[in-house]
């Protein structure tokens, strides 16, 4: 399941995930499930028709990452594996950074990240002209139905509908089944 936010030049893509990591860090050992946020540049193309035809558009670079993680050997809500990467490196993300905020509260923390596009367009080490004037507001309008799609997500991923393993009788040693 993927869902997309797009606004003036910034947008939100959301995914469900489930992730197997080749090289993971002492705790980080295991399969985890769950939603995945981005805040992306989006790119608008020109015409190709008339006036009348679709626009082309193209999710872009990803500036910011936040992953809603768990480990699906452990229980359901835990968030154990929740964290984020504030920085890219063009299309590379920085390391897990874990925050005690983030793991209290991860939505509440997520709502609050998103409506301060400014303050994480800076951690991000983005430019503000990379934001569109109007995004940031817009953003914070969408913050309430991107919260929405995040929950929806989540509650797919604990009945075990989205963030699956993929199928086949191969051991998973790197997967990502999302759209992103």
């Amino acid at each position: 399941m993927f869902y997309a936010y797009g606004f003036e030049t910034v947008g939100v893509v959301v995914s469900d995930l489930y992730f197997v990591d080749p090289h993971p860090e002492p705790g980080q050992e295991g399969a985890e499930r769950g939603v995945r946020l981005e805040l992306r540049l989006f790119e608008r193309g020109s015409l190709k028709g008339s006036i009348y035809s679709a626009r082309p558009i193209e999710v872009d670079r990803p500036l910011w990452r936040v992953d809603l993680l768990e480990s699906v050997a452990g229980p359901a809500g835990s968030f154990d594996r929740t964290h984020h990467h504030p920085r890219f490196q063009g299309w590379e993300p920085g390391a897990r950074v874990f925050d005690e905020k983030l793991s209290a509260d991860p939505l509440g923390w997520l709502a609050e990240r998103l409506c301060d596009l400014d303050g994480v367009l800076a951690e991000a080490g983005a430019a503000r002209e990379d934001a569109g004037a109007t995004d940031a507001a817009a953003l914070r309008r969408a913050v309430p139905e991107i919260m929405d799609g995040v929950s929806r997500l989540l509650a797919g991923v604990r009945a075990g509908e989205l963030g699956r393993q993929p199928a086949g009788d191969e051991p998973v040693t790197d997967a990502r089944v999302s759209w992103l």
